[in-house]
Order: structure tokens, then C-alpha cells, then sequence
């Protein structure tokens, strides 16, 4: 009991040297509650909708995943209503057709797709609609030329009754008239969302008034959706999808479960990243309090206190310095979830804070995991404190440097380090991409670990350099700053390294990112011959409309045009083998478009009858060579058998490992229905006539949103974006890590100048300035930065390249070190050093001289 009020009251004492400590666990744990808090919240809100849009039974076509991409949704006979009507235990049945292959345009000619990527859904309006939203305004669709559009969507694009909208469809486009405004009753998942009457929904969807994409039953009363099922299933046949509420809820869940997921683990990781880097700071925060208590502690031990009982006691700070911050942790992640939901709200997707989902595991993990970090954390400092011997302590006034656990340490370090450096090396010589990057991961995490652990080492030397080039011109106070962060090699190597990870990193995925861009741009520039390309859906994820189509194809100045689109085929190889692939079906032009490198053949041979090309690396693993025949089966029509006339080179990054040939042979394999639409065009203009064709090709489409033209500079302006856009969402998530570490740079020079109060009051004795002494403070904390910057974008440099070469193989041909990232990156650590030592500085300047000389 003695032991633990004593932690208490010691806890008490210190608390303002372990508020930034305490600020870390803070961090760490909102990061990981908020996370839950936020996907858990997802999860419920979704469960919600899809509970309240589930028929009791639904009856849709057997999904075909590899289905070809024709622009028109699956369909189901509309003969089957008459047989669902009477089937027993049947209250109703609603046809459906919705179809996601869609776009809507209003009166500007201007998108109203969501900007988060949702889909824009149009469908025709029954009665189960009512479970999902109500009608808030006007009226429901009457007829062809009526439409209602969700709120959110009319709000965010301020239309209201009365306004018109272009609906662009597969079959043709069509205008309607909003009537009508319908709210979600429980949240909008984001969708823009357009009913219309089910006969428009038919013709002008679907192009059959014939079909439907599904329906929706309601079991009679006192009928279970099982037996529902069943008495349906008995009476249309086992050809069609059959599934209950429960069943459709489960497969909406799981469809949107991968992503939740991928979003969940993604940012723990991040948050794991941070946990890892507050371990360094608590670590610091408790050697420095060991160090600053070594005569209290040698008092303890002399008056009988055991090594076990001053372990215990250190441990006993830390338990309360992990709950305390974990608790406020809890708090900031319910905060951090919630400022989550309103930017989710701000793209489209509008998450009711009502609804905001804390599971009770939620605080459990977050207590266990601030309290067990801290714990490990402070676990050495305490074993240090625990073998403090009562004369040192009562003859020392801080804790002697382990020379020989010193070397054991460095020795070790530079082992691992080693260990990594073969790995890396490993993994950029390695034949396989997976092999390469299994060697990847494992370089990392040596290497990483092998800095952490040689981190005093290098601090002797790193230090020592920076200071040379830096330091040396502030005289006297610029080698006292170098000799205070050379005071403790250990101290200044974990608080560097806490800011090495986040850096490291940040220049690794800047290089990987830089090498992707500068590869393709690469690859557009030797291999694209086509001057413009045409994408629909923003990123070619939508077929082009043949209404576009024949609009693109009707512009000036334009000396060929490329169909091109891709074919979801089973081939079997001579050997007997069966894979499920894509081809590519283009016009033999293509061959020109795209100037592709081949290992054995000629590529323009591809596009002949009943021919094809396959990329090098399938030929070497089916043991394949040009003149072999594959049998080609596309999903939904005809077995043909083509032979290889031309086997193309792996080494690119554009159309890597892709299988060609020509639209003629497809379109000899496939009814015209089952035909998939032409997903990108390519076009040349005349010779002369670039800006010229440019303009005719924009002017041709410029009813059609949806459609986009760019040119090669346009599109290497688009990849440049998404790369960056990608790069800029993992360094705002890293963010959290540098900020932990910035932390540890503030904590560790503010228990130095307390550690070091009577050497500063002497200092000011003898003449320093306080302007003096807080450059000196300065100075330290910008080597401190530097020297975790230096290792930090070295080890990231290091980690890209190897990236590059593993995904060499995969296109990633050309290493490009994005210099101004680089040397951006380095100035501001040091401008985080400066801001850092401000308040640590700050403190030291106002010591009184007198009482700063007089502390023990």
C-alpha cells in the first residue's frame, strides 16, 4: 500500500512532464476508437437500409459475375408476375428494374452523380419503395415523362419541382420532369437516386418491355419468408435467384463488407503506426523520470524499499498514465468518429449522428490497449530504476550509461541491419513479383527495427555531421547544443527514431508514387500512337452509349477511330487447362494506337481471323508459343478455337499481361445482345489537325457529360491526379504519426531543461543570455529533428527504390526520387524542430538564477 501511494503522490508531482505522454496515449487510442466507433456506425446505419429495402422474398436472374458489360442490367421475364401472383402465400408482387449503368443530367447539361463515387440508380417506382423513403413534396410518376429525385440530391443541386433531367441509358437517352421529391428514412447511402414509372423504366432501361430485373414479394400473413421461398421456388423453378429479407440483407452486408473492412484494418494500421511511435515517447518520458528520481530512488532502496517494490512503483505511474489518457482517448474517438460522419455527410453519404453506433468492446479495447502500451513501454525504465544501488544513487545524480549493454545493443542493431540489407537487396533481385515483395516486407521490418535498436549508435555519428555543417556557425552555443544531444546517445536516438518511422514512410510511398507516374508517363510517350483518348464514367467504369458513340464518331479532322472493349472469356490451353480471363477486342488499328513490344510474332497478326496475342509471362506459365491454338469460350456465346499469331512483352506498364484481339473475332463469338459495349475509343486526328479534332471531338459530345476526351497530356494529368490524390489521403493518416512524434521532440527537451535546471542556472551565472540559452535549446531540438529526418528519408529511400524494382516486372520500369518531396520534407523537419523547442526554450529563459543554482 505503501508502494502505491507513493506512485500516486509522485504521479501527482510529475503530472505536467507526463501530460505530453498522457497527450500521445490520447492520440493513439482516439485513432483506434474512432475507427470503430466509425465503421461500427457504418455498419449499423447499412444494416438499417438494407433491413428496411429487403422484400420478404426477392426473385431476381441468377448472377452471372463474369457477365459481359453490355450497359443493360440482367433481366428476369415479365411473364413471371402472372405466376408469382398466385402462388400461395403471396400478399403481392412488385416488379422491379433499376439499373446503375445510367447517368443524369439536369438542365445545365451537369452530372448530378454523388462525388464520392456512389452510383446514380435509376429505377421505377412500386410500393416497396415506401420502406426506404417517403414522398416529401409533388407527386410519384404518372407518367413517361415523370421522375422524383431523393432530397439530398435535389438539395445539393438545387432542383426543385418543375425542373427537367436527362436520363443517358444504353437503349437511348430520355427526358423527364422532376414531380416529385422523396427522403430516405434512415440515411442515404450516398446514391443519387431517380424513379419513373415502370413501363419508361422498361423501354427505356432495359429497351424490353418484356422484362424486369426482379421482384419483390410480400408474404400473405401469418407466411414466413422461409415458406415464401419455398412455395415460390416450387412454383417458377430453380433457374431464377430466390432469396429471403434475411438472405438479401446478408448479401447487401457482405457486398459492402469488404470495403468497410479495407477501410477498418487500413486505418488501424495507420493507428498502429502512431501507437508504435508513442511507445518511443513514453519510454523517453520514463528514462528521463528514472533518471531525474535517482536519489529518491536510492533513498527508497536505503530505508528497505526492494527492487521489486521501485519497479512496481514506476509501473504503477505508468497504469495511471495509461488509463488516464486512455480515457480521454475513448472520448476523442467518439469525437474523431463523429467529425468523420459530417465529412462523409459532406460527400454525399449522410451518417446520422443519432444513430452513432459504441459497441462495448469499443472502450474495453481502447483502456487495454493505452494501458498495456504504456505499460510495456515503461517496463524498461522501471527494471532500470529497480537496479539502482542505494550508495550510487545517494553519490549520483543521475543513472551511469551501461557501456557494455551499449555495445551488446549497437552490435545487435547492426545485425538486424544487416539481415534487412539482404532482404532489400533479395527483394530487388528477385525473378517473381510475390517473392520480391515477400522479401520487401521482411527488408523493412529489419531494417526498421535494425535503426530503431542502432539508433545511439548513429546518433554519434549523424549528430556529429549535421553539426558540422549546421551548428558550427553559432559559436559557442551551436557546440553546446551538439554536445547536449551527444549527452545521451540513447535518449536522442528514441527520439529520433519516433519521428524516423512517419518520414520513412512518407519518402518510401513518395518514391513508389513518383516512379508510378514517371513510368507510365514513360509508357505513354513511347507506346501511345493514338491522339486522344475517350472514357465514359470518368475512369472508363461505364460502357459508352451508342448515342455517344455515333456523336464522337460524327467529329471533324479525325483520320481513324479505335473501338475497344473487353471480353470475359474461358480459354483452354493445348495442355487441357481452363482459365478465366478478359480480352481485349479492339480494331486492328490498336496496333497503332499502341505501339507494344513483342517477344515473338507480330501484333498486327493478332487482329487477323480467328487470331490473338497472349502476354509473355501467361505464354511462359501454359508453356505456350505462337502458332498454338487456344479454345476461347466468351460467357454467353460460342466456343471458337484462335491461334496465337504474337506473344507481347511484360515489360510495360500500360495493357500489362493483356490478351488481344480483334472486335470482327469477338463480335463472330457473341449474339449481338450479349455483345459487350465499347468502353474506351481511341481517335488520330488528321495530320496537322491536333488542336483542331481536339475541340471537334469535345464539341461532339458536349451533350454528354458523362463522356471525357482528353489528350495524352490530359491524360497523364489524370493518373498524375490519382496518384496524388492517393499519396496526399496515406500522408494525411501518417500525419497522426508525426504528430506523436513531434510530441516526443517537445516532451524530451522539456525533462531535459528540468534534468538540467542547476547546469542552465550556472550558465546564466556565468554571462549566458537567455537569448543564448534559448538558441541553445533551439539548436538541440533542430539537430534532434534533423537526425531523425536524415535516417528517417534515407531508410524511405532506400525502401522505394527496392519497391520499384520488385514492381519492375509489373510496368514500374523507371525510378524517378521525387527531389522537391524530399527536400521539402527535410526543411520542415527542421522548422519542427524550431517550433518544438519553443515552449522547452521558452521555460529555460525565465529560470530564476538563483533557484535554478540551488536545486539538488
Amino acid at each position: 500500500m505503501t508502494v502505491f501511494k507513493t506512485s500516486v503522490r509522485n504521479f501527482f508531482a510529475h503530472k505536467g512532464r507526463m501530460a505530453l505522454s498522457a497527450i500521445a496515449v490520447l492520440l493513439s487510442v482516439a485513432f483506434v476508437c474512432g475507427t470503430l466507433v466509425f465503421t461500427d456506425t457504418m455498419t449499423a446505419t447499412f444494416d438499417k437500409l438494407f433491413g428496411s429495402t429487403a422484400s420478404d422474398v426477392t426473385v431476381y436472374a441468377k448472377k452471372v459475375d463474369d457477365r459481359q458489360s453490355t450497359g443493360i442490367p440482367q433481366t428476369v421475364p415479365a411473364s413471371l408476375q402472372d405466376k408469382l401472383v398466385h402462388v400461395a402465400g403471396v400478399a403481392s408482387s412488385a416488379p422491379d428494374v433499376t439499373s446503375e449503368d445510367v447517368t443524369v443530367a439536369d438542365a445545365h447539361n451537369e452530372k448530378i452523380s454523388p462525388d464520392s463515387g456512389a452510383p446514380t440508380i435509376v429505377s421505377n417506382w412500386d410500393p416497396t419503395e415506401n420502406k426506404a423513403v417517403e414522398l416529401t413534396s409533388g407527386h410519384l410518376p404518372k407518367g413517361p415523362q415523370d421522375a422524383v429525385l431523393d432530397a439530398d440530391t435535389a438539395s445539393k443541386h438545387d432542383l426543385k419541382l418543375g425542373d427537367s433531367l436527362r436520363v443517358i441509358a444504353e437503349p437511348g437517352d430520355f427526358d423527364v420532369t422532376l414531380t416529385g421529391i422523396v427522403t430516405f428514412r434512415t440515411t442515404n447511402p450516398g446514391a443519387a437516386v431517380v424513379y419513373i414509372d415502370t413501363a419508361t423504366a422498361q423501354a427505356r432501361l432495359l429497351g424490353d418491355t418484356h422484362a424486369y430485373t426482379g421482384f419483390g414479394v410480400t408474404a400473405a400473413k401469418g407466411v414466413t419468408d422461409d415458406q415464401l421461398k419455398a412455395n415460390v421456388k416450387a412454383a417458377i423453378g430453380g433457374s431464377y435467384t430466390i432469396d429471403t429479407a434475411a438472405e438479401t440483407k446478408k448479401k447487401d452486408k457482405d457486398s459492402l463488407g469488404g470495403f468497410l473492412n479495407f477501410m477498418k484494418y487500413a486505418m488501424l494500421g495507420f493507428a498502429g503506426i502512431s501507437v508504435l511511435v508513442g511507445i518511443f515517447l513514453i519510454v523517453n518520458t520514463f528514462s528521463m523520470l528514472v533518471a531525474q528520481r535517482t536519489r529518491e530512488i536510492g533513498l527508497m532502496r536505503a530505508l528497505g524499499s526492494s527492487r521489486r517494490q521501485v519497479n512496481r512503483s514506476v509501473l504503477i505511474e505508468a497504469v495511471m498514465l495509461g488509463i488516464t489518457g486512455s480515457v480521454l482517448g475513448i472520448g476523442g474517438g467518439i469525437g474523431l468518429a463523429i467529425g468523420l460522419m459530417q465529412l462523409m455527410g459532406k460527400a454525399g453519404m449522410k451518417l446520422d449522428t443519432s444513430e452513432l453506433t459504441i459497441k462495448a468492446t469499443t472502450p474495453v479495447v481502447g483502456l487495454v490497449l493505452g494501458v498495456v502500451v504504456t505499460v510495456l513501454a515503461a517496463y524498461i525504465p522501471a527494471r532500470r530504476a529497480g537496479k539502482i544501488s542505494p550508495m550510487a544513487a545517494l553519490r549520483d545524480a543521475g543513472t551511469p550509461a551501461d557501456a557494455r549493454a551499449g555495445r551488446i545493443r549497437a552490435a545487435i542493431g547492426v545485425l538486424i541491419c544487416a539481415v534487412g540489407a539482404l532482404a532489400l537487396i533479395g527483394a530487388g533481385q528477385a525473378d517473381k513479383a510475390s517473392t520480391g515483395g515477400s522479401l520487401l516486407g521482411l527488408g523493412v521490418l529489419l531494417s526498421l527495427v535494425g535503426f530503431v535498436v542502432v539508433g545511439p549508435l548513429l546518433a554519434g555519428v549523424v549528430v556529429r555531421g549535421v553539426s558540422a555543417v549546421l551548428l558550427r556557425f553559432f559559436g559557442p552555443m551551436g557546440r553546446l547544443a551538439e554536445r547536449n544531444a551527444l549527452r545521451n546517445p540513447r535518449r536522442t536516438g528514441a527520439t529520433a527514431s519516433a519521428l524516423m518511422i512517419g518520414l520513412a514512410l512518407v519518402a518510401g510511398l513518395s518514391v513508389v508514387g513518383s516512379s508510378m507516374v514517371a513510368s507510365a508517363d514513360d509508357q505513354l510517350d513511347k507506346s501511345v500512337g493514338a491522339d486522344f483518348i475517350v472514357q465514359s464514367g470518368g475512369n472508363g467504369d461505364m460502357p459508352i452509349t451508342p448515342a455517344a458513340l455515333a456523336a464522337l464518331k460524327s467529329a471533324k479532322d479525325i483520320s481513324r477511330f479505335t473501338d475497344y472493349t473487353l471480353v470475359n472469356v474461358t480459354l483452354t490451353t493445348p495442355s487441357g487447362t481452363t482459365v478465366k480471363t478478359q480480352v481485349t477486342a479492339a480494331d486492328p488499328t490498336y496496333a497503332q494506337d499502341l505501339r507494344l513490344d513483342v517477344t515473338a510474332g507480330r501484333l498486327t497478326d493478332a487482329y487477323g481471323k480467328n487470331a490473338m496475342s497472349v502476354p509473355e509471362g501467361f505464354a511462359t506459365s501454359h508453356h505456350l508459343k505462337v502458332g498454338d491454338e487456344l479454345k476461347i469460350a466468351p460467357v454467353g456465346g460460342g466456343s471458337t478455337d484462335l491461334k496465337i499469331r504474337a506473344i507481347t512483352s511484360d515489360d510495360t506498364a500500360i495493357e500489362h499481361g493483356t490478351l488481344f484481339t480483334s472486335l470482327a473475332t469477338a463480335r463472330a463469338m457473341l449474339p449481338p445482345d450479349r455483345m459487350p459495349a465499347d468502353i474506351m475509343l481511341f481517335a488520330k486526328a488528321q495530320d496537322g489537325k491536333e488542336k483542331e479534332a481536339y475541340a471537334s471531338l469535345k464539341a461532339a459530345v458536349a451533350n454528354y457529360p458523362q463522356i471525357d476526351v482528353r489528350d495524352q497530356a490530359d491524360y497523364k494529368a489524370e493518373l498524375h491526379k490519382q496518384v496524388d490524390q492517393l499519396l496526399y489521403m496515406i500522408y494525411a493518416l501518417l500525419a497522426l504519426a508525426i504528430i506523436v512524434a513531434i510530441l516526443g521532440v517537445v516532451n524530451t527537451l522539456a525533462l531535459s531543461v528540468v534534468e538540467r535546471t542547476r547546469e542552465i542556472g550556472l550558465m546564466r551565472a556565468i554571462g549566458t543570455s537567455r537569448r543564448q540559452l534559448r538558441r541553445m535549446i533551439r539548436l538541440e531540438s533542430v539537430v534532434i529533428a534533423l537526425f531523425g529526418a536524415l535516417v528517417g528519408l534515407g531508410l524511405g529511400l532506400g525502401w522505394g527504390a527496392t519497391g520499384q524494382r520488385v514492381l519492375a516486372s509489373q510496368g514500374l520500369g523507371i525510378l524517378s526520387i521525387p527531389w522537391p518531396t524530399i527536400i521539402t520534407v527535410f526543411i520542415g523537419s527542421a522548422v519542427v524542430g524550431l517550433l518544438a523547442a519553443l515552449l522547452p526554450a521558452f521555460r529555460a529563459g525565465r529560470m530564476n538564477v538563483l533557484n535554478a543554482i540551488a536545486t539538488d
